[in-house]
């Protein structure tokens, strides 16, 4: 489980490169697509379980795992992780030493491990008693799921209306296609 602290400031695809591809020469309708360049990252990270852009986020834990864990954390990927707080036994907040804990940053997955000789620390027993924040998201987006980004901007520009009685279009499967690329199959 995770919340957004701070919010993507630029969005993958521009909102002129937007407009390039749907072929729009005025600035009439801006806003309404840079809403939809929005909207398209944001279904993109609801269907890939990745971050397109910077932005950071905190993942809650009701407790920390067992020493030979790691902690996978949401939406990779991760680029660094700003603060781990934590709820001691005693109720009081608590930041963990980063000497504590490491980042692999190898491969797709992004876990948290302790460093060797080191334990988790314990917590009360309350909900999201481990706190995790951090800065994730893809600095550059890979080509293909910005392509699929492009496309399901266009089938949104197209598309005003949810279903229509002349045309009851779904999400393009090209940029389905395309967002399967990077995609987050199973944990």
């Amino acid at each position: 489980m995770y919340k957004v602290i701070t919010a993507v400031a630029t969005e993958p695809v521009t909102t002129a490169n937007a407009k390039s591809h749907l072929q729009v020469t005025h600035a009439d309708q801006d806003r309404l697509i840079a809403a939809y360049v929005s909207a398209a990252r944001e279904f993109a990270e609801h269907y890939t379980g990745r971050a397109f852009a910077p932005q950071t986020l905190e993942m809650a834990l009701d407790c920390f795992p067992g020493d030979d864990e790691t902690i996978l954390l949401d939406m990779p990927p991760v680029a660094s992780i700003t603060h781990i707080k934590y709820t001691d036994t005693a109720g009081t907040e608590q930041t963990l030493s980063s000497a504590y804990y490491s980042l692999n940053l190898y491969g797709d997955e992004r876990k948290v491990a302790l460093t060797y000789g080191n334990s988790w620390p314990l917590t009360q027993d309350i909900p999201n008693a481990v706190r995790i924040r951090y800065v994730t998201g893809y600095t550059t987006l890979p080509k293909s799921p910005y392509a699929g980004l492009l496309l399901l901007i266009g089938h949104l520009f197209e598309n005003r209306q949810a279903v229509s009685a002349l045309n009851a279009n779904e999400v393009p499967l090209g940029a389905l296609a395309l967002l399967d690329t990077v995609k987050i199959w199973s944990k």
